[in-house]
């Protein structure tokens, strides 16, 4: 057993109270490799926001628990190193079991997420139980799922979305004592968020998602108040990282992103926690592909990926300073 307190790791708990009270949402930023953890430390740093590191099954079948744990120590000595020590989270994105959850709660992770939503109420209240009743032996924070998003990222694939349901949410956090909720009000996976007959254009021909559901989510909080509320999926989709992708011989078709005017009003709520990693996905590769197809001729990694990481380091910085409120709370 590793505690996460030994990897200079904290939970949820005191950095969602002071969000919720404060009107932001704290960053959680999905990473898979040396670089994208680099700029998420130095943007965090820089704009003195704490973070949540979100660690999906993708991920870790990529990079090992072992090896992403040990990261997630040496981003705390970083920060440190930095100048500046922020408040980091390690968090495990879209647990699919109870042993999913308590292997990661064993290496050292500070907050999971148990993803019940594909099974019936009564079966997802059962097993978000379980894993909060093991968890919290541990101090480790627990978030839950009603409602199911759609889209595509990793392991976690739904075709169609249902809204979360107000009148369940007190049943379900009092049933399974869950720390945070996330719910459905209009996000959704991946990249391609909406098909384009879903989106209307404005006058340069940009398309627009239909608006989140801030009325779902105005309820769930007069249910709840106070209580944190987490959204998945939200991305925002920068077109000129697709349109860089696409010039530079990528094929993204249809992208199509959350509005991030609508992620700052949903951040001054109970919206405590805002998932994002799409974003950051399309930032490294337009890097990626633009220093490959400007000098074919390179081929040193740290030449394409450290300008990569520079562009989710720009990038990060304003999403906590411009969308997610985040900065200078730390």
């Amino acid at each position: 057993m590793i505690s996460y307190k030994d990897l200079g790791l904290v939970n949820t708990k005191e950095m969602f109270a002071k969000a919720v009270k404060g009107g932001y949402a704290i960053p959680a930023y999905n990473f898979n490799n040396m670089e994208q953890l680099q700029a998420i430390i130095q943007a965090c740093v820089a704009t003195k926001s704490p973070v949540i590191l979100q660690v999906s099954k993708g991920a870790r079948d990529y990079a090992n628990i072992n090896l992403l744990r040990n990261m997630a120590k040496g981003a705390s000595e970083y920060a440190k190193e930095l100048g500046y020590e922020i408040p980091i989270v390690l968090h495990l994105d879209h647990g699919d079991s109870f042993e999913t959850c308590k292997e990661c709660i064993d290496n050292g992770f500070s907050s999971v997420m148990i993803d019940g939503s594909h099974f019936s109420y009564d079966e997802n209240v059962a097993l978000t139980k379980k894993v909060v009743e093991y968890a919290h032996q541990f101090d480790v924070t627990v978030e839950g799922e009603l409602g199911v998003l759609a889209g595509i990222e990793d392991d976690v694939v739904a075709e169609h979305s249902t809204y979360t349901q107000p009148s369940e949410v007190i049943d379900f956090v009092s049933k399974t004592g869950v720390d945070s909720l996330a719910i459905s009000i209009g996000t959704s996976h991946g990249a391609n968020k909406f098909k384009p007959e879903q989106c209307t254009r404005n006058e340069e021909g940009i398309l627009i998602p239909p608006p989140l559901r801030f009325d779902i989510l105005k309820e769930i909080e007069d249910k709840l108040p106070g209580f944190p509320i987490v959204l998945h999926g939200s991305s925002s989709v920068p077109q000129e990282y697709v349109k860089t992708i696409n010039e530079m011989g990528g094929n993204l078709k249809d992208s199509v992103g959350i509005p991030e005017e609508q992620l700052r009003t949903a951040a001054k709520s109970a919206v405590c926690k805002i998932n994002i990693d799409s974003d950051g996905r399309l930032a490294m590769t337009a890097a990626v592909r633009k220093i490959l197809h400007d000098k074919p001729g390179e081929f040193d990694p740290r030449k394409y990926l450290g300008p990569a990481r520079d562009e989710l380091k720009k990038m990060y910085m304003h999403k906590n300073e411009n969308v997610l409120g985040s900065a200078q709370q730390a």
